[in-house]
């Protein structure tokens, strides 16, 4: 829990595979509306997930404050969309990796297309939930 600017916040780490190491990024939200969150842009590297996490767990209370602090200077009006086309630039990111992989043969044909076929199917969800988001300003 993470107090900020008079209100608190739950933090979350997020770690996603950049196809050379894990990168985990804090999220804040907001605990009186879970709709509201804002994402660090700072980077936590680990070589897993698990050394991400430790990394991101050895933050003081302090240093988490902080980091709430500079994600909500950065906020935006309209969070909620903003939420969403990040998270379709991550699909579109591992997409690309999955390719890649494919095509290095560091995966196999059959994982490789399910997972191709998952990842847009999460792509067409997120494109769906759009006209949702647009135009909502966060409050």
């Amino acid at each position: 829990m993470v107090t900020a600017d008079g209100r608190a916040y739950q933090a979350s780490l997020r770690v996603a595979f950049d196809g050379i190491e894990c990168i985990g990024r804090l999220w804040f939200i907001d605990e009186a509306d879970s709709q509201l969150a804002f994402m660090d842009h700072a980077a936590i590297p680990g070589f897993t997930v698990e050394d991400a996490v430790r990394k991101a767990k050895a933050f003081s209370q302090v240093d988490l404050e902080h980091r709430c602090h500079r994600a909500l200077s950065e906020k935006r009006r309209f969070g909620k969309l903003r939420r969403a086309t990040d998270e379709m630039i991550d699909q579109i990111k591992y997409l690309n990796r999955v390719v890649i992989n494919l095509q290095t043969g560091m995966q196999d044909r059959e994982g490789g297309q399910a997972e191709i076929e998952r990842i847009q199917q999460q792509i067409l969800a997120i494109v769906r939930s759009l006209p949702l988001h647009a135009g909502v300003e966060d409050d």
